[in-house]
């Protein structure tokens, strides 16, 4: 099944192909969106200039005056060395109000592909609560899951424990040595929150005491030995942490389908396989005792990533590296969601799999760091704001702008709204900026009810259902989309047609800001429509029908595409 836009944009494709041909030159047919009132799509004729030695005006004159009636191309125009392309209006119409309609909660969704991907994300150190700083890559991993399996994709999300690292052996000697009398008391009652105060104490007598430090250390090596007593008492220390982790997740609607413990690489064998394999590549060198591949032939400046220490124990990324072999044998695909301070390691991972033979390499999603405007934080020194405490101040604020709004609900009501807008301003505020760039995370922006916020994309799904509940319109009621000709209505309509269009790009390039900014379009747009174009008062009885079944298709866009954000379309605000 294709969509209108897709139909539309095919058939652009196929006019520039055969007018090139024409012309006596074939080459790479790329369409762009060009600027509002420019037409809705274009094609810039400068490339082919130097090949057909004539000024990129001349070739979209030619190109745009060669243009006969089509189904889906209204009018081409050129311009300045481009051809803009006009969709046929009323076909665009009628052709997307009937689609969304029909297809309802699957509007957008693209055809199976028939792969399977597997999404890492989150994968946090279980030794203490998640902060706000690391908040963004449950959130962005999620929203990838959630817009992978829309495009069609066959998805398993996984969590990597770090059950070897010196974090949870802090955490595991911690709770075994130290009296819980002398911690302050936790800031919750949960599990996450009551532990981490182990973890913290012992990172700072770790790093006051060597003998401590030894001991930590000892208890690292063990885990490396397979010391079945030792990884069972770190179990048993991160498990509970683990679970405070995964109810925090659930607030924000974030699950996994798998836990792969780091230890069970070294378990199997797989990390000796990995050590012997790469000793025996070529690429190693060893120095002190310990083994490395030096980067600097790979292009990547002076480093030398070790694989061994010394004593011939392996690192984390060794370990990871057997993580990798292994998910490449299970998945067509690889996404990683990873902190900005990953990126070298990535790179050592990836060329390590690279002279490997790995069957799938990663593609990794980095993201940076979200902070408060008081700045970075850290679980290890307990100077974190935890994501349990941005959860709760959005559900606070949040229930108070809901309030002022909506006086006559009762309280029970007003506190399911306020969670909704909470967990969907958290979600939105940091989804909606690209992940490559900062983000400071500040309430202004985020409960903004009129601007580019969760609440101000609901309240319009809301407005929307408002009016269908004041007259209903039935799904197999036959609709003359062709009388939608107001200016707000063709823009509203267009925009709808170009939803699957966004779901397939956000997937292809791992970019969930796309469908976040999408979305607050859509809703800017329908505000305008609502404004100029009355719906239950337009006067004429099919024109009201054809109105009422653009509300229903926007209804229907908002809420397919929050879904993919992980943020509850509301019915009422």
């Amino acid at each position: 099944m294709k969509y209108p836009f897709e139909l539309f944009k095919e058939e652009v494709e196929n006019f520039i192909r055969a007018s090139l041909k024409e012309l006596g030159c074939e080459g790479e047919v790329k369409i762009e969106t060009p600027p509002a009132g420019k037409g809705d799509l274009s094609f810039a004729c400068f490339p082919f200039s130097k090949l057909l030695k004539k000024p990129p005006e001349k070739i979209a004159d030619e190109i745009a005056s060669g243009f006969k009636e089509s189904e889906w191309i209204g009018k081409v125009v050129s311009e300045n060395g481009y051809v803009n392309f006009f969709v046929n209006e009323k076909r665009l119409a009628q052709a997307t109000i009937d689609i969304v309609r029909k297809l309802d909660e699957s509007y957008g969704s693209l055809e199976k592909k028939h792969k399977k991907v597997i999404i890492e994300h989150t994968s946090a150190n279980p030794t203490g609560p998640l902060h706000v700083g690391r908040a963004r890559n449950p959130i962005l991993g999620d929203t990838l899951v959630r817009i992978y399996r829309f495009a069609g994709y066959d998805v398993e999300v996984q969590f990597y424990v770090d059950d070897m690292g010196k974090q949870v052996a802090a955490l595991a000697w911690g709770i075994k040595n130290i009296d819980p009398a002398t911690l302050t008391p936790p800031s919750r009652d949960k599990p996450d929150h009551y532990f981490v105060r182990f973890y913290q104490k012992a990172y700072q007598l770790m790093q006051e005491k060597e003998e401590i430090d030894r001991e930590i250390s000892k208890i690292v090596k063990e885990c490396e030995r397979g010391n079945e007593e030792i990884l069972k008492m770190i179990e048993k220390a991160y498990m509970k942490v683990l679970d405070g982790i995964k109810q925090s997740l659930e607030r924000l609607d974030i699950r996994f389908d798998r836990f792969v413990v780091e230890s069970s690489f070294v378990r199997d064998g797989s990390v000796a396989k990995v050590v012997e394999a790469l000793i025996k590549s070529g690429y190693a060198r060893k120095e002190n005792g310990a083994w490395y591949i030096d980067m600097k032939s790979f292009g990547v400046g002076d480093k030398k990533f070790y694989f061994t220490r010394s004593d011939g124990t392996t690192l984390y990324a060794t370990r990871d590296i057997a993580y990798h072999l292994w998910k490449a044998e299970r998945a067509d695909m690889l996404i990683n969601v990873l902190g900005e301070d990953h990126k070298l390691e990535a790179k050592q991972v990836e060329i390590a799999l690279k002279i490997l033979g790995a069957k799938t390499l990663p593609k990794v999603v980095f993201y940076s760091f979200v902070t408060l405007p008081g700045g970075k934080m850290s679980t290890r020194k307990g100077r974190a704001v935890y994501l349990d405490d941005l959860i709760d101040e959005a559900m606070e604020r949040a229930y108070e702008e809901v309030k002022k709004r909506r006086a006559d609900l009762s309280d029970e009501k007003l506190k399911k709204i306020a969670e909704a807008v909470a967990t969907g301003c958290v979600r939105y505020n940091i989804i909606r900026i690209q992940p490559e760039k900062d983000i400071v995370f500040k309430w202004e922006d985020a409960l903004n009810f009129e601007g580019n916020s969760a609440p101000f994309i609901q309240y319009a799904h809301a407005r929307a259902c408002s009016i269908l509940r004041k007259e209903k319109i039935e799904r197999e009621e036959e609709i003359d989309a062709t009388l939608l000709e107001h200016e707000q209505e063709i823009k509203l309509i267009k925009l709808l047609a170009r939803f699957p269009e966004v779901v397939n790009d956000a997937c292809e390039s791992n970019r969930p800001n796309l469908v976040a900014n999408y979305l607050f379009d859509v809703a800017s747009q329908f505000n305008q429509f609502y404004r100029d174009c009355p719906v239950l008062r337009a006067g004429d009885e099919n024109l009201k029908r054809a109105r009422l079944a653009l509300v229903d298709c926007t209804r229907i866009t908002l809420r397919n595409g929050l879904q993919l954000l992980g943020i509850k379309a509301l019915e009422e605000m």
